[in-house]
């Protein structure tokens, strides 16, 4: 595998960057830090995503039949870079470029194409999913949210949790059972989130503001051609998704631009002196490029159109590892700069909590790369 960037591709992180530095304001760090699904982002990325998809910069892999430019994941991944390391100002529309919106290319009806796909590709959609449920996290096959079909409607009740983005989103990408069977039974749903019925509770973090809620859906009511796919066929989708999904959040990339931040404050304000503080940064950077290195790895076999097997979950444990080793070595040598003066650090901090559980929590990942990667057992011999 070749690590160096073609000319091309380095002229399309140029563009990115030049393109940040003239569009984002001056006090854009304070900002970032509210989080991605705070009223502060989500209004400035609906201007921002606008003028991003006008410089042809939205979603470059994307085909050109749908607005984008015919490129490969490196192209994906170099935007998410760049947008990552400014503090994401495309808010939760990065789930839009990443996955929703290929998605519903593969799988959606052509109504749905037509009515859903304008609103992402105009720079101007924030969508949430509809995914984990009280006792139902990262097993998504427990779910019970059951939609009831009659008489050309489907009738929803159930509740979600730790949705991200639901306070201000317009659609959601909801998961529900329609029958008992554990992975066949799982129907999705594009549900506005203004329809009767729905009730959004923001759930305080630390986080970011407005980023994770409660859901509840009490006799919500949607017509039949809300339904994605085929009954049953929730899983096949969900499994093209998140593969998408993981592959589009770079947060080894933050966590190393957090990093040279931190280390830059420290030798500014003499903090750093002696061994311990130099080796500890050091194993942050190697954990970070470690992490860099496997998910190249991941965007390689796709570009060249390999399978992808457990790899990828090897891939998502280097992430997780290398944002704690950043997180833990900023409280350790710079703890002040999580309270006043640093937003980006901080930004950065409140991020990386979420690292071990986001698409899909690390423990999970650990199963997989236990009994897929290294063939373990599952029960004691």
């Amino acid at each position: 595998m070749n690590f160096e960037w073609t000319d091309e591709q380095q002229a399309f992180r140029e563009k990115l960057r030049t393109f940040l530095a003239a569009e984002l304001p001056d006090n854009w760090e304070s900002i970032a830090h509210h989080g991605p699904g705070s009223a502060e982002i989500t209004a400035f990325s609906r201007q921002f995503c606008g003028r991003l998809a006008e410089a042809g910069m939205l979603f470059p892999h994307w085909p050109v039949a749908m607005g984008g430019q015919g490129l490969d994941a490196w192209y994906q991944t170099i935007l998410a870079e760049e947008m990552w390391a400014a503090g994401e100002p495309r808010g939760a529309q990065y789930m839009n470029v990443n996955w929703i919106g290929p998605t519903l290319m593969k799988y959606g009806s052509q109504e749905q194409k037509k009515t859903l796909l304008p609103p992402i590709v105009a720079g101007n959609a924030i969508w949430c999913q509809g995914f984990s449920e009280p006792n139902s996290g990262s097993d998504l096959a427990s779910l019970r949210t059951r939609a009831v079909l009659d008489a050309g409607e489907y009738v929803i009740n159930g509740q979600k949790i730790w949705t991200s983005y639901a306070g201000l989103a317009d659609n959601c990408f909801l998961l529900t059972r329609t029958s008992d069977d554990r992975k066949r039974g799982i129907t999705i749903l594009i549900v506005p989130m203004d329809t009767p019925g729905i009730t959004v509770r923001q759930i305080p973090s630390i986080i970011g503001e407005g980023d994770i809620h409660e859901v509840f859906f009490d006799d919500v009511i949607v017509p039949e051609s809300a339904r994605f796919g085929d009954e049953g066929q929730a899983w096949e989708i969900i499994s093209y998704s998140l593969r998408n999904e993981r592959l589009g959040i770079p947060r080894y990339h933050l966590a190393r631009c957090a990093l040279d931040r931190a280390v830059g404050l420290l030798k500014t304000n003499g903090g750093w002196k002696g061994e311990a503080v130099k080796i500890e940064a050091a194993r942050a950077a190697a954990l970070t490029e470690t992490a860099r290195n496997a998910c190249y790895a991941i965007v390689d076999k796709r570009v060249k159109e390999l399978p992808i097997g457990p790899e990828a979950s090897s891939a998502r444990y280097n992430v997780v590892m290398a944002e704690r080793a950043v997180s833990e070595f900023v409280v350790e040598y710079l703890p002040q700069a999580l309270i006043d003066g640093e937003p980006y650090l901080k930004m950065h901090h409140q991020r990386g909590i979420v690292a071990g559980i986001a698409s899909g929590a690390a423990e999970i990942q650990l199963n997989i790369i236990a009994t897929e990667v290294l063939e373990l057992p599952r029960e004691p011999r």
